[in-house]
């Protein structure tokens, strides 16, 4: 903010003025803890002082922050703050009001995972027998992760076409920025109907993945109402998320394959009683073929001794014309009456006059007492063929 050279200022005024501008220095910064305290409202008041030449920085983190990121400000522990400097009015000092706070040495950051992880497996927060089982056939999944980099579209390429309805929330998934989003968006899908919580990202090493080592995120996974499956990729320590987590995989890609394999498993399992039905059909018609190819040498068989009947009688006409004439023509009347009995019990016949063939397991219903209450009912008709469920049986007595 541009300040008027012709003005006075009062003391109040001129520091609102430098405030101003100091909220926009949002900047990192490394050094070692000093002096360490904690107010009575749970405020932490300390010093971060350089290794090089002994600086010092005076730092305010408010309760509400430092709670968030478990780490103990004690000194001689090396950490980065993220945050931006404030002149305090009342006595004119200068602060670094930190929002986030990391530690910065590889053997602190071993150290503290080593000592929660230990902590939070003795409560049973990693328990195999408290695990629960991804769910069969989800549909609504709550997705957490960046929308940015390769690690979204990997997730969304392999998951399978079988109607998932994905609800996404972007977060920052590196930094201890990404606490504070990552939190925000567990908290959110617990108001939210979803079958499973999914919380991805790429890999990394221990400091880039810390966010997903902190104590409130992993008890915040592990007390989810709904089961969790975590894919974040790591080098060599697990992240305590992916271990408090219901179920774990090392990529984005392993994950919505997980999530597939329920549906795929359905799949094959619908294609093999598919393949079934036309194998039972199959059989059925091949019976009905060989009925109709044995009524049909039956009738040609009956035709031939019709015609050979006829020229016997054609060679008698003359001396036996009188006699015979009446002879013949009963004789043509029975032949036409037995081909219309043949053409009328044909089986194809039947079923297209609306009649149907009803069997179970491919054997034939006779009678009341070769079907049981809720047996499967294969009815063929004319143009294909219907299932159906017995759900009653009646026996019709003789009069």
């Amino acid at each position: 903010m541009e300040v008027d050279k012709n003005k006075i200022y009062s003391i109040s005024e001129f520091v609102g003025l430098l405030n101003a501008d100091l909220k926009w220095m949002k900047a990192r910064i490394v050094g070692e803890v000093g002096e360490a305290k904690a107010g009575p409202t749970g405020h932490v008041y300390f010093t971060l002082k350089d290794e090089k030449d002994g600086s010092m920085l005076n730092c305010i983190m408010w309760a509400s922050k430092y709670r968030l990121f478990g780490i103990t400000l004690e000194p001689g522990k090396k950490i980065v703050a993220f945050g931006s400097p404030e002149i305090y009015a009342p006595n004119g000092r200068l602060s670094f009001i930190c929002d986030t706070i990391e530690l910065a040495g590889e053997g602190d950051i071993k150290k503290q995972y080593d000592e929660l992880k230990k902590k939070l497996d003795k409560e049973g927060l990693f328990a195999p027998e408290n695990k629960r089982p991804i769910p069969k056939y989800p549909r609504k999944i709550g997705l957490i992760t960046s929308k940015q980099g390769a690690v979204i579209h990997d997730f969304l390429n392999n998951i399978g076409k079988f109607g998932f309805n994905i609800k996404m929330i972007d977060s920052r998934v590196e930094g201890q920025g990404a606490v504070e989003d990552l939190l925000s968006a567990i908290q959110t899908f617990r108001k939210k109907e979803i079958d499973i919580l999914v919380i991805i990202r790429g890999g990394g090493s221990m400091e880039s993945l810390m966010p997903f080592n902190n104590e409130l995120l992993v008890r915040e996974v592990a007390g989810f109402p709904v089961p969790v499956l975590v894919g974040i990729g790591h080098d060599k320590d697990v992240p305590l998320v992916a271990l408090a987590a219901d179920n774990s995989q090392s990529t984005p890609t392993a994950v919505a394959n997980l999530l597939n394999e329920s549906w795929e498993q359905a799949l094959l399992v619908l294609e093999r009683y598919e393949r079934k039905i036309f194998a039972s059909y199959g059989l059925i018609f091949e019976k009905f073929k060989k009925i109709e190819n044995s009524l049909n040498l039956s009738l040609q068989k009956f035709r031939n001794n019709i015609a050979n009947l006829k020229t016997r009688i054609e060679a008698y006409a003359e001396r036996y014309l009188l006699g015979f004439n009446a002879l013949l023509l009963r004789v043509n009347e029975k032949l036409k009456n037995a081909e219309k009995i043949i053409s009328i019990n044909n089986p194809e016949r039947q079923l297209a006059l609306g009649y149907s063939i009803a069997t179970i397991k491919g054997k034939i219903i006779k009678k009341i007492n070769d079907v049981k209450i809720g047996q499967s009912l294969e009815i063929k008709i004319s143009d294909g063929s219907i299932t159906s469920e017995i759900k009653e049986a009646k026996t019709y007595g003789k009069k």
